[in-house]
């Protein structure tokens, strides 16, 4: 299923941000973020040290469109939750509002079953939140006389394959 792109406002950022730190507070999680099912960041909280984000965002993103493929296989609309134990860290993903890619990274004295619930919580406050951002967004679309067109129709594939030609 494709979902076209959303502008997130800075209201709805804010809030955003806030949920992942409580999260990250409540899930005793080393580093929590939030990515959108292109492996774009969107909002990130937590110690991430050495953790390059922006390579594991693209990595998360491609792991789940890999597991949307097995669960295709297998007859499943998807599969909303992955997780991964390693010696010293756990990696646990889940998707969000259909819409992103939820990533908490916690090590081993945190119970898996608490980072579960944890999730679940946050997991519906970010669907309210998204659901907010796309009655804005089309709200705003609709206030300029735009349907769901792209902001730039005089731009055509054309165009924006000349700019790339040397």
């Amino acid at each position: 299923m494709h979902l076209p792109d959303l502008v997130i406002y800075p209201e709805e950022y804010a809030e955003i941000r806030s949920i992942l730190t409580q999260l990250a507070s409540e899930a005793k999680a080393k580093l929590v973020f939030l990515v959108d099912r292109n492996g774009q960041p969107i909002a990130s909280y937590g110690d991430n040290g050495s953790v390059d984000t922006t390579s594991l965002s693209s990595l998360a993103a491609g792991n789940v469109a890999a597991t949307e493929g097995l669960a295709q296989l297998l007859g499943e609309r998807e599969f909303s939750v992955l997780f991964h134990e390693g010696e010293r860290d756990n990696i646990h993903f889940s998707i969000v509002a259909h819409r992103a890619i939820l990533v908490v990274i916690f090590d081993n004295r945190t119970p898996v079953g608490l980072v579960r619930l944890r999730v679940r919580q946050a997991a519906a406050q970010f669907g309210d939140v998204f659901q907010r951002v796309v009655e804005r967004f089309e709200k705003d679309m609709l206030a300029i006389g735009m349907k769901g067109e792209s902001p730039f129709p005089e731009i055509t594939d054309e165009d924006i394959d000349r700019l790339f030609v040397e």
